[in-house]
């Protein structure tokens, strides 16, 4: 299993790759549907991989008639939106139905062009990778893949209520484990977890920490965020930010906040300053079955008053929620890193999570925030009320939070693929047996696709009215 210095062998440094993220765009908004921490991750990795000198090209399946099918996310980095199966009205558990159209139209992009056009394949999540098995059979290229979930995980973690995820899932995902020429886990439990659960060989795992535009989340002016959302600047402010679903249990705070507020109603000199629930993000998975689930949890609960919601918000105003709030929530039932936590530590708000997977090492724990053993209301409610009625220990956690997150970057992420990434094709030139012609008498075709297969070049060839140039890079 390998955690160390990224190779500085420039030879081994890929100049473009595919990367492929089947059931959801990297330029979708994160917070609702399947957009969500998986979205960023992709986006943002594949642009410092771009300042680095690989070129990207990421597949994604196009899920409206708007879509464009050529992209440039940012320089370097070019979003194709493959057409399978309808734009609307697919459950991502129906998305396997649609593989065998993704994979046709992945291998005929590569056919358009000389061999040798990419030089290794990233897949991301399950349903990536199995076509990322395919497309590397193929290409005769490495394949590093990063699963991001895992479904044995999930079902071994389950949310009361919720729906487990499919046999057919932990089989595929099995499959790929062993097909995989390198696996990046995004923490040393995951790589635990991949070992333990799926057989993984360890020599073949890349830990990579996952980051966070530490441009972007970094501390302001708590009184000015408050204003633009038109918050009080005299609540204790305790935010939730993600997909409305039983994984990320937004119900847990919500029931926490209701046992914490009964429990000061009865003191005789309640708090001064009173508690407001801040709820950002849309209904997604199972969570659709019920859309108006946490609406009505609260007014049964007697705190519709107290839980304020917003819709998902874009970056520079989600830096601004982060800001706004004194503590930020995570109480999902299982997280593979958590980057709401490093986003709102990086923004100086201290995190209150459960003590599951990854958030373990994106928290620090009574040192940036708390972690919670399990789901349990009073054991929520009582964490709830230690942190927010401490401003000075907030105020602590505050500033060490900003220095945790610190740590966290996508640069350093972007560095540890690299190090995958040359691990892989130290492997397949070592004599990989799929890699048998990859460096061999490809080289001048790939050099010659290379000068007249730039992102730029390659969407000069789209017709002009169905290009479109995101200007600002979206998330």
């Amino acid at each position: 299993m390998h955690t160390g210095v990224v190779s500085q062998r420039s030879d081994l440094r890929p100049n473009r790759i595919a990367v492929l993220s089947v059931h959801t765009s990297p330029l979708a908004q994160p917070g609702t549907g399947d957009a969500g921490g998986m979205n960023v991750y992709v986006l943002q990795t594949a642009i410092e991989l771009a300042r680095r000198g690989t070129e990207v090209e990421i597949f994604t399946r196009a899920t409206s008639s708007n879509d464009e099918p050529l992209v440039e996310a940012a320089p370097g980095v070019l979003v194709r939106h493959v057409q399978a199966g309808p734009f609307e009205g697919l459950d991502k558990h129906d998305l396997p139905t649609q593989l065998c159209p993704f994979a046709a139209e992945v291998l005929r992009t590569e056919a358009r062009n000389l061999p040798g056009h990419y030089d290794l394949i990233h897949s991301h999540y399950w349903l990536s990778g199995q076509v990322g098995w395919l497309t590397r059979d193929r290409w005769r290229v490495p394949m590093v893949h990063t699963a991001h979930t895992l479904a044995a995980v999930k079902n071994a973690y389950l949310a009361e209520g919720d729906t487990p995820e499919p046999a057919a899932r932990e089989i595929g995902e099995k499959q790929i484990v062993a097909e995989a020429d390198r696996l990046i886990a995004n923490t040393a439990e995951e790589a635990r977890q991949l070992v333990e659960l799926y057989g993984a060989d360890p020599d073949r795992i890349d830990v990579v920490l996952p980051g966070a535009d530490l441009t972007r989340y970094r501390p302001g002016d708590k009184a000015a965020a408050r204003a633009e959302f038109g918050l009080s600047p005299h609540e204790r402010i305790v935010a939730f930010i993600g997909r409305i679903q039983p994984l990320k249990a937004p119900d847990v705070l919500v029931r926490a906040a209701a046992r914490m507020l009964a429990e000061e109603a009865t003191l005789s000199r309640p708090p001064a300053r009173p508690l407001r629930v801040l709820i950002v993000g849309g209904p997604s998975g199972s969570g659709l079955e019920r859309p108006d689930a946490l609406i009505e949890l609260a007014s049964a609960l007697g705190i519709s008053d107290r839980v304020t919601f917003l819709p998902p918000q874009p970056p520079n105003r989600l830096a601004q929620v982060y800001r706004a709030a004194d503590l930020v929530a995570v109480p999902s039932y299982n997280e593979s890193f958590g980057l709401v936590a490093i986003e709102a530590q990086a923004s100086g708000t201290p995190v209150l999570a459960a003590d599951v997977g990854g958030l373990g090492t994106a928290v620090r724990d009574n040192v940036t925030g708390l972690l919670v053993p399990g789901h349990d209301t009073d054991d929520w409610a009582i964490a709830l009320r230690r942190l927010l009625n401490d401003p000075a220990g907030l105020d602590a956690m505050s500033l060490a939070a900003v220095e945790h997150a610190a740590n966290f970057s996508w640069a350093h992420t972007a560095d540890g693929m690299l190090d995958s990434y040359a691990a892989a094709l130290s492997q397949s030139r070592a004599g990989h047996p799929l890699a048998g012609s990859l460096h061999s008498d490809s080289n001048f075709a790939r050099s010659q696709v290379r000068s007249a297969g730039s992102p730029r070049a390659l969407l000069a060839g789209v017709e002009p009215a169905r290009r479109r140039r995101t200007g600002a890079v979206r998330r």
